[in-house]
């Protein structure tokens, strides 16, 4: 199972710290960031699985933040923290396409349940709708099509079935043998530079900086992994 990726943007040192550890602990792949303009930084280059955005924050405020992403097309479940349960907030938050909220303080047990609520509920609609979404890229597996910023990407059939393979282990060391046998169906010798020009490809169709890919990444000597 892929490690799930959250993006926790919040001002306050200690609720940063103790929240980023926390949710560390329960197994995410957790980023903190500590101001809003970091953190629209972040959430639109990087693939997150959830973000939590504080309401009050310095630069863009979480609303904002909120606002700007949905605008751009991110569907990423966001989770609000609003401070003394202010029904403006909430409405503010909600209206802009923010999925939750936990007012502060909070305890530790209800935002987690929260937060496993919601990272559950986006996986159930991926997988009844068969489709993945990373960064500004976005795959329909049961059409077969991938678009990067809305327009469509012609990818090989061997392309496609490459990415598929590596969405479906994300966060797994895969070795070019394992990647030869799972998407060509044979042993290649040690030698061949098949699975290398694949993901050369790849990246250069998907990566906003194919040079410095950031999702398709070379384990020197081992393989590749995949992180969106």
């Amino acid at each position: 199972m892929k490690q799930q990726r959250i993006l926790l943007v919040e001002d306050e040192p200690g609720l940063r710290l103790t929240l980023g550890d926390r949710l560390t602990r329960e197994g995410y792949d957790v980023s903190c960031v500590q101001d809003g303009d970091l953190g629209f930084a972040r959430a639109s280059c990087e693939s997150f699985d959830l973000l939590i955005l504080d309401v009050m924050l310095p630069g863009r405020g979480g609303v904002e933040l909120c606002r700007e992403l949905r605008r751009r097309g991110s569907d990423v479940p966001v989770l609000m923290l609003t401070a003394r349960g202010q029904l403006a907030d909430r409405v503010a938050g909600l209206k802009v396409g923010a999925d939750d909220y936990v007012t502060k303080p909070f305890e530790m047990a209800e935002l987690l349940a929260r937060v496993e609520a919601r990272l559950r509920r986006r996986q159930q609609t991926a997988e009844a709708g068969g489709a993945y979404r990373f960064g500004q890229v976005s795959v329909d597996f049961r059409k077969a099509e991938v678009r990067r910023e809305g327009t469509q990407v012609p990818l090989s059939a061997k392309e496609f079935l490459l990415l598929k393979y590596f969405i479906e282990h994300r966060g797994a060391l895969l070795s070019r043998n394992e990647l030869l046998d799972g998407v060509w169906g044979y042993h290649a010798m040690p030698v061949t530079r098949t699975v290398d020009v694949h993901v050369s490809w790849l990246r250069k169709k998907l990566e906003p900086v194919p040079r410095r890919p950031q999702y398709i990444l070379t384990t020197h000597k081992l393989g590749y992994k995949f992180v969106g």
